[in-house]
This record gives C-alpha cells, structure tokens and sequence, in this order.
C-alpha cells in the first residue's frame, strides 16, 4: 500500500548534502540539559527551544528531516504554526521517535533492551495522521567484561525488526538504530568485533521479518575506540574500520546510513563523517550522512539559554554546525569552516 511513497521517502531522507536532525530528547533527557545550564525545565520553554530550531533560516538546505518528540509534534510555533507544517514548509520531512527507551535486561546485568512494542501499530497511525513520514527506534548495546550477549543483541534485533514491520504497514519510513556505545575502554578492533555481530543479528532479523530493505534507513554507531581507551583511535581509524565493518554487513539495497554521534564533540563528529566520504564517497552502494542530536543542538543551546534575546546567536550556532555536517557528507569539510560566521 505505501511501498513507493516510503521508498520516495527514504531516498529523499538520504539526499545528497543533507542529513537528519534528532531533536527527539524525551522530557528527562530535555530537562537535564536545560538544567545544567539553568534553564527552567518548563514544557514552554521546551517548545520555544524547539521553535528556535526550527524557524532557524537556511536549515532546509542542510537538513532533510528532523525526528521529534511525542510533546514537540504537536506543538507549534508562538504564531500557531504546527512545528510538522513549519517543517514540511522547508521541504525538511518531520519523523517521530517510536521507542519508550532502553530499561534493563532481565537476568542480564549491565545490558538493555529497547521497549516500546506494546500499541506500536495505533501509534504509528497516529503519528501518520499527524504528519510524521519516518520514525526511529534506537536500540543500545554496551561493550563490557562479557558483554554483549547473544541474548542482549537478540533481543534487540528482535525488537528492531518488529518495530520496522509495523512502520512500513503503517506508512513511516524506519530509522533502525543499533547503537554500540563509546562508553569504556575498549579498542577500535574490540568496537569492530561487537559492531560486526550486532550488525549482522540486525540484517538477519530485519530479513526474517521481511523488512523491504529499500524502504528504510540505518543509523549505526561509528566504529571507534572507547572514550577511556588507552589507545585512541585516529580519524582515519575510525573512517576505514567503519566502512569496512558496513561494506561486510549491509546489503547494498539500503538507501543510506546516517550516523549518529554517540558522545563525540561536535568536531569529531564532523571529521569522522567527512574522512569517509574523502576516501569511500561516490564509491559505495548507499550515501553515508548524518543524524546528529546533541552534536548539532549543544552549541545553539548554550548559546539560546532561554532568553529570546539570544534567538539570532544559537541560530548561527546551529546553522554552523549544519553546514559543517553538509560539507561533512559529502567530503568537502575541512576545519576552517569552522571560523566562517554564518550570516542568517
């Protein structure tokens, strides 16, 4: 029923130059933030940050869609403009996160699993109605002393492959998520092994669900070493291990795969991303890009403080990091754009 309005759509959220904001932090994640910097931990205040964002200009030129939060899709601006319809104005395709986030696995200490199953498919009809064409579910493996277990990347897959059925019935593009977390120390060949395996369980499960592979996006971790290693992984490291481990586990019918960032600097972020499309771009079956959080949000943010004020400030904040992240994808970043003064 919706096969070529969701492969239209996964290609268009793949587009060359652009990548996808993640601006989907639930109430805790928001609030935690706000509260570091001293800002009032308010559903008002997490809507003017919100508008601030997205009525920066210029950001349809960098961004092809923008995942959401439950409370911020049906929201809007303080003129009354739907945040879905202020989006879709700006040719930058609204998404929904679909997880209830990661809670403990039973009997498997210091490992999650991704709830949010239960009422996925009225969700998900909802949503559509409402106006998102994408969702996202993130699923988080930690790299430890044992772990991760079959049991804990089985379930997760498992739980990704149910979740991407029910969207693509339903009319939402799926992000799949699997993200291998930088917590720890371990190495960059350590990161490759647990990247490998869980990609792999992913595909395996996505295949026996019957998943149309052409009608999604992945949004995998970056191979790399933990943020305590004591052997640091160098940006080339980084950029050849993780098109390595991609090249030996995605098919080439996916459309793209936009990263995220796991807790690397706005910088690194950045660097990684452009050093593999300067070695791999044009030469891969599937675009690699990026779906940033708090490595496009956390320089505007500091800059907004919730003062309206400083709207123009975080806005070139954040159309500075766009821009980056576009160059970035496609091999034409380098580090004096980020002393260009955005002009917006």
């Amino acid at each position: 029923m919706f096969e070529n309005e969701l492969r239209a759509t996964a290609q268009a959220m793949v587009v060359t130059g652009k990548g996808i904001l993640a601006a989907d932090e639930s109430f805790g994640t928001a609030n935690k933030r706000f509260q570091k910097l001293g800002i009032p931990t308010t559903e008002e205040m997490r809507r003017a940050y919100r508008e601030m964002l997205f009525t920066t200009p210029g950001i349809g030129d960098f961004f092809s869609g923008v995942i959401l939060f439950d409370e911020t899709i049906r929201q809007s601006t303080a003129d009354g403009t739907p945040f879905v319809q202020l989006l879709s104005n700006q040719g930058i395709i609204p998404g929904i996160k679909l997880d209830a986030g990661a809670k403990p696995l039973a009997k498997s200490p210091n490992e999650l699993v991704t709830e949010g199953l239960d009422g996925l498919r009225d969700r998900v009809k909802e949503y559509y109605e409402l106006g998102a064409r994408f969702a996202k579910w993130r699923a988080v493996i930690t790299i430890g002393e044992g772990i991760p277990t079959r049991r804990c990347i089985e379930a997760n897959a498992h739980a990704l492959a149910r979740y991407a059925g029910i969207c693509q019935e339903g009319g939402l593009v799926p992000i799949v998520e699997p993200e291998v977390l930088m917590d720890g120390d371990h190495t960059l060949e350590r990161s490759y092994a647990v990247h490998e395996e869980v990609l792999k369980t992913v595909f395996y499960e996505l295949h026996r669900y019957g998943i149309a592979l052409d009608q999604m996006v992945l949004k995998p971790s970056m191979v790399i070493s933990g943020q305590t290693s004591s052997q640091p992984a160098s940006v080339e490291a980084v950029a050849q291990a993780t098109v390595k481990c991609l090249l030996d586990c995605v098919p080439a019918s996916v459309p793209g795969c936009a990263f995220l960032s796991g807790g690397q600097t706005d910088q690194q972020a950045t660097e990684h991303l452009n050093r593999m499309n300067v070695l791999y771009g044009g030469k891969l079956p599937w675009k690699l890009t990026f779906s940033y959080g708090r490595a496009l949000q956390q320089a505007a943010m500091q800059a907004w403080m919730g003062k309206p004020e400083n709207v123009p400030t975080a806005q070139k904040a954040l159309a500075l990091r766009a821009r980056c992240n576009s160059a970035a994808s496609v091999g034409k970043y380098s580090p004096e754009l980020e002393k260009v003064a955005v002009s917006v």
